[in-house]
């Protein structure tokens, strides 16, 4: 699978941003702006999960990683949580997804934390000078789409050709003997 790449993040925030921008006043004639508030950040967070889920190469976890997201989300909504805790939250479940599935270590997990924390001050920032939805949010993903470099999972080195894989884990494994059989 080919890694996600910064296009794909700006072309992700260019529609987070175009849903927010025209989906906050068509649903402000339904709902309370609360409650719109609410339901737009839980959808832009399911469809970024989702993003994240279908990019990932590894398969375990994808059903649990949904799951949670729909508990956590489902008891923000029941306990009446403030709509900057359910920012916090729903940032802090996407770095953990994207750490978990994406990143090789505790380093690079806190490397992206702080990215979402520069999101975050960067999409407060906008819409604070602007007062518009759609910088906001346009300003939180294009600074999020950044993720992608940071160091990921997976990179190997590549195969010589005709190189047998069981023989260099062979070689391999040898070596990590030789190393544990020399002294001090």
């Amino acid at each position: 699978m080919k890694r996600p790449s910064f296009i794909e993040g700006t072309g992700l925030a260019l529609a987070a941003a175009v849903t927010s921008g025209l989906g906050l006043p068509a649903l402000a004639w339904l709902l309370s702006p609360g409650d719109v508030l609410a339901l737009l950040l839980a959808a832009l967070s399911l469809a970024y999960l989702l993003y994240l889920l279908a990019r990932t190469p590894r398969r375990v976890g994808r059903l649990v990683s949904l799951t949670v997201w729909l508990v956590v989300t489902g008891s923000l909504w029941i306990l009446g949580a403030s709509f900057p805790v359910q920012v916090l939250t729903h940032l802090g479940l996407l770095s953990l997804l994207r750490s978990l599935y994406f990143h090789p270590g505790p380093l690079a997990a806190l490397a992206d934390l702080g990215l979402t924390g520069l999101a975050l001050t960067a999409a407060v920032g906008a819409y604070l000078h602007t007062g518009s939805a759609f910088l906001g949010v346009w300003c939180l993903y294009l600074v999020l789409a950044l993720w992608v470099l940071i160091p990921m999972r997976g990179r190997r080195r590549r195969r010589e050709p005709g190189e047998d894989p069981f023989e260099r884990a062979h070689r391999g494994a040898e070596l990590a003997l030789r190393r544990l059989a020399e002294p001090g």
